[in-house]
């Protein structure tokens, strides 16, 4: 018997990638039809979001020309805190009880003060507020600590944390960096210390103190 090809297996052509293009178009526009879709990977986020940069590009031509003794003071900037330098005029031969007496002021001022432009365009900051004044030991207290017209324990976490670093880092505080601290009232002296974990998160961790005794 003779088999014979059959006529509809001659002259079928394989579909190419080309003739499929307008079913593919078609589908895809079913499909939208249908409320469905297509998912696109995003392949740009945008820029990172910008972070307060806490460094003074440049010398600070906007901040007061410096006189008397060079100090420096802890300002706010982000979650940290972070040293600006500053001046207290001390006059010459002044008493070194008397001179950690004006020493204390004039950081206190100094903190109170706005910073200037070019700090304020870095992200500087300050929490300590102005009229604040500072005095000496009182009958009966040691002869290294100062009482501040506003008791510490009402102060900010931010305010008490700039204070007490300023001060530790100064000729106000004890050989030892740490600085004895009272308010207008009859409670009880601290003395208190400026830590990593303090100047790196002053909102947060306040600074460490124990109880002094009197005399």
């Amino acid at each position: 018997m003779t088999v014979r090809n059959r006529p509809e297996a001659r002259g079928v052509r394989q579909p190419t990638a080309s003739s499929l293009l307008p079913l593919l178009g078609l589908l895809g526009l079913l499909l939208a039809g249908c409320g469905i879709r297509s998912t696109q990977v995003p392949t740009d986020f945008g820029a990172a979001p910008s972070r307060v940069p806490c460094t003074l590009s440049g010398p600070d031509v906007s901040a007061p020309a410096s006189r008397g003794v060079p100090v420096q003071v802890f300002l706010l900037c982000g979650s940290s805190l972070v040293t600006v330098d500053r001046s207290v005029v001390v006059p010459d031969g002044t008493a070194d009880a008397r001179r950690r007496v004006i020493v204390g002021q004039g950081l206190l001022d100094q903190l109170a003060e706005s910073p200037s432009s070019g700090e304020r365009a870095a992200g500087y900051t300050t929490d300590v507020r102005g009229g604040m004044t500072v005095s000496g030991p009182r009958a009966g207290d040691p002869e290294d600590s100062l009482r501040l017209s506003t008791a510490p324990a009402e102060l900010t976490s931010y305010a008490l944390a700039q204070i007490v670093c300023t001060f530790s880092d100064s000729a106000a505080a004890e050989g030892d960096g740490s600085v004895i601290l009272g308010g207008p009232g009859p409670a009880p002296l601290r003395r208190y210390a400026c830590t990593d974990d303090v100047r790196n998160q002053p909102g947060s961790k306040q600074p460490p103190s124990t109880g002094v005794t009197n005399g």
